[in-house]
């Protein structure tokens, strides 16, 4: 599992994507790339940036995407911008 840390703003964001990244690299194809974001209590919008590069990688991967634990500020967020269907809940 992919975690994020407990802040990600615009200055974290481009560290966070490159562990990220790495994670789902790291993956088989096919596998299910999972994000958890329990930690995650200070962020912006490079946040949601952050989920939907990771989200890319993993689907041009063939792998599966889908966030743990994504605060209900930052999903309301997502909301707002009309992404919230690209980081889908894990199961």
């Amino acid at each position: 599992m992919l975690v994020l840390p407990a802040e990600l703003t615009h200055r974290q964001a481009r560290a966070v994507l490159q562990v990220l990244r790495r994670g789902v690299l790291a993956l088989p194809p096919g596998a299910r790339a999972v994000v958890d974001a329990r930690a995650l209590t200070q962020f912006d919008t490079s946040a949601l940036a952050v989920l939907l590069e990771c989200r890319r990688t993993a689907l041009e991967r063939g792998q599966t995407f889908a966030v743990q634990g994504l605060a209900p500020a930052l999903a309301s967020m997502a909301v707002l911008y009309g992404v919230q269907d690209l980081l889908p809940a894990a199961d």
